[in-house]
This record gives structure tokens, sequence and C-alpha cells, in this order.
């Protein structure tokens, strides 16, 4: 029993755009975990300053 030439395209074309998915979620993963850390060091920042201006005006 032969199998066609296409059949293996196919197989190989499902395995590529599978290894791709798994790379481009794992760079977005990376990307969103950067962006969540800026964002809670702009947050302590703003709490930090905020605790500097009450401990002056009092």
């Amino acid at each position: 029993m032969t199998i066609p030439i296409w059949v293996y395209a196919v197989v190989v074309g499902i395995v590529i755009s599978a290894l791709m998915a798994i790379k481009t979620g794992r760079e977005e993963r990376l990307l969103e975990m950067e962006n969540i850390e800026k964002e809670g060091e702009i947050y302590l920042t703003r709490l930090e300053e905020e605790k500097e201006r009450r401990a002056t005006a009092e």
C-alpha cells in the first residue's frame, strides 16, 4: 500500500503550523509578562510618590 505524496505534505504542514503556534504563544506570553512588570513598577513608583507627598504635607 503506497501513500500519496500529498498526504506527507499535509502532515508536514500540520506539524509546522503547530510549531509556529507554540512559538508565537510563548513569545506573546513573554511580552505580556514584560508589560505586567512595567505596569507594576509604574504603580509602585506612584505609591512611593504619594507616600512622600503625604509625608511632606504633614
